[in-house]
């Protein structure tokens, strides 16, 4: 592979001119100063000199801002990234998704919306350094903190240690990425930096050899730059690595004296970052939508930089959790997270201006010798007229567009199927089949939600809370169903080695377990929805059979505009537009649109469909912006 500054360093210098910044203290700050002859020598790199960051001799403030790739659709990286560029950052921080890179083991993916090379070769182009969070662990609010779920396929896996089967599969990963990471480093043209090791192990903390086996990990495949901690306020004293440069997370003044003592003490003067200023924070399905007032945003920030440390804002633009990518929290109640990762950043889920972004560029631009580029127009966002379904199938008659079933004498949680490669399943529904002939209580381990029918006929729910269900009078042989949703591996904590789906061990009938299964992989991906054809569909004339896929046409003018789905008098479900998993709905709230890009659409008719679990009020409208009150908009 040649090496990126031999094809694109021209790019680089032209906007690296303005975001070096050259003074150790805090005061106004002149970028004008440098020429192109520093950047040229490329020896040095960013470094520690005692309290300062300095890229070759000159010292240097990080002022980043977090984007994540994934979240955003690939038309509109540049939007974003020039959005982040405006608001005086010099840096884009983002992480790099193991489960959506690896999808199946020995099998990478980094093409369209993953293309990881062009998304770091853009940020250059804009004229943004980068700082790589790479894992193998992300957190980021994503299933299993971005690990692939096919590692649970192992009885006695044990994630983020030194076990055999875990260090090998990060190895085989490593070895791939690595090859494409390398030469977009600084040293070797590129706008890479820095380079986090893992990601707030210190709050973790089971393995005191796993943090210098990433470190080496990283070294022994061409890293040469900066490498980085990251921890929060419970970790950081168990997280420190000898020779990596310690950083903090956090949201509050009080947080930030707390952790730079605890930093000062165990590694001397050394430069100060906050790696993670949380601008916001992000929503459980149930629970409340957070706000973080801009005022505090911009006074804690200004703390931070006056302490002489460095940022990143977590986030600057935090997306969205597209399909079925979101992760959950599960201390005392499990929590799965909601579909939009707005976060109350400083854009919002649509790029979209806030009085942060306001106040935090006209912060960062006094500290500029030169002005800021000029913010770019807001994409527009449209109301469209509301769409009618006309057709629907029920899941039990599309079970046919289905593979063949995993037939097992007991249930098989989702990732231990047999299917993919040998890879399971890692998201979606898994439904579950047997027979019985005969009433009592029916009792299982289920993970994490699952709809209990006796043939066709709804039952009931068992989840975390609930593991029985009473079974009614049942006529001869009954076909038993259960609807299993992985609504979200848990990201951050202790429990990642316990987070398989769908039905863990037996399901009991009056304490006796039943037998022969039948499995269907409902992972609901573009190549289940092309198999659904024109003679499957009924006209919606009557109420339909649910769970129930629904299919309607939105017509759109050109161009295509953004706009946002709301799906009032519906329950919980999925919406798939033009083949693209868009991600949950559920009434429980508290997210009440699902973002829809206009880059997704097409101009005429574009195909909706729509997977709808118990209820539907047969009307979809589209409004021009979030339903809940996110943020103060800028118009």
């Amino acid at each position: 592979m040649p090496k990126w500054g031999a094809r694109r360093r021209p790019g680089l210098l032209l906007g690296a001119l303005l975001l070096i910044v050259c003074l150790p203290v805090l005061r106004r700050l002149n970028w004008s100063g440098l020429g192109a002859s520093l950047l040229w020598r490329r020896h040095l790199g960013l470094r520690a000199d005692g309290q300062n960051f300095k890229l070759e001799n000159s010292a240097f403030w990080i002022f980043g801002g977090s984007i994540h790739y994934f979240r955003v659709p690939r038309a509109y990286w540049r939007d974003r990234l020039l959005k982040l560029r405006a608001c005086g950052l010099n840096t884009l921080t983002t992480y790099v998704p193991w489960n959506l890179h690896e999808p199946q083991r020995g099998t990478f993916d980094f093409s369209g919306n993953l293309d990881l090379e062009a998304f770091i070769l853009l940020a250059a182009e804009v004229g943004l350094w980068v700082i790589l969070r790479p894992g193998p662990y992300i957190c980021s609010e994503m299933d299993l903190g971005g690990l692939p779920s096919w590692l649970l396929r192992d009885p006695d896996m044990r994630l983020r240690t030194t076990y055999k089967g875990f260090t090998e599969a990060v190895d085989l990963y490593f070895d791939h990425l690595m090859l494409r990471v390398v030469p977009l480093q600084y040293k070797h043209g590129g706008p890479i930096i820095a380079v986090q090791v893992e990601n707030e192990y210190g709050s973790y903390n089971k393995d005191p050899a796993y943090m210098p086996y990433i470190k080496k990990a990283l070294q022994d495949r061409g890293i040469v730059e900066l490498l980085l901690t990251s921890d929060n306020q419970d970790g950081l004293k168990n997280g420190i690595v000898d020779g990596v440069l310690a950083t903090i997370n956090l949201q509050s003044q009080s947080e930030l004296r707390q952790l730079t003592a605890i930093l000062l003490g165990a590694q001397g003067i050394r430069p100060k970052m906050v790696m993670e200023y949380w601008t916001g924070w992000f929503d459980s399905w149930g629970g409340p939508h957070y706000i973080l007032d801009s005022s505090e945003v911009l006074n804690t920030v200004s703390a931070i930089v006056e302490a002489g440390s460095s940022i990143n804002l977590y986030m600057f633009h935090g997306g969205t959790n597209f399909g079925f990518i979101g992760g959950a929290m599960h201390f005392q109640d499990y929590k799965p997270d909601v579909t939009s990762y707005d976060y109350d950043a400083v854009l919002t889920e649509a790029g979209d201006y806030t009085a942060k972004y306001t106040r935090l560029r006209e912060f960062f631009g006094s500290m500029s010798g030169a002005p800021l580029p000029v913010p770019p127009a807001l994409l527009p966002k449209t109301a469209y007229d509301p769409v009618t379904p006309a057709f629907y199938v029920s899941l039990w008659d599309a079970l046919n567009l289905l593979e063949l079933p995993v037939t097992s004498e007991h249930p098989v949680n989702m990732e231990n199927l047999p299917i993919n490669g040998g890879s399971g399943q890692s998201f979606g529904y898994t439904l579950y089949e047997t027979t019985i002939t005969s009433s009592g209580v029916l009792s299982a381990v289920v993970r994490d939600r699952g709809q209990v029918f006796l043939n066709t006929f709804f039952l009931g729910i068992l989840d975390y809370k609930t593991s029985t269900i009473i079974i009614p009078m049942v006529q001869g042989f009954t076909t038993l169903r259960i609807l299993v949703e992985n609504c979200g591996r848990v990201n951050y904590g202790d429990s990642i080695d316990q987070q398989r789906k769908g039905i863990i061990g037996n399901v009991y009938l009056n304490d006796s377990p039943l037998k022969k299964f039948k499995i269907y992989n409902l992972e609901m991906d573009r190549s289940f929805l092309q198999r659904f054809t024109g003679d499957m569909w009924k006209p919606v004339t009557e109420q339909p059979l649910f769970p129930a896929f629904f299919l309607g046409a939105l017509y759109v003018s050109d161009p295509p505009y953004d706009t946002f789905m709301k799906l009032e008098g519906w329950e919980k479900g999925v919406v798939f537009i033009n083949g693209q998993n868009l991600g949950r709905y559920w009434n429980i709230g508290p997210q009440e649109t699902l973002y829809l890009p206009g880059a997704w659409l097409d101009t005429g008719l574009n195909k909706i469909m729509v997977f709808e679990e118990k209820k539907a009020q047969q009307i979809i409208q589209f409004v021009d912006m979030p339903s809940l009150g996110q943020h103060e908009y800028l118009h």
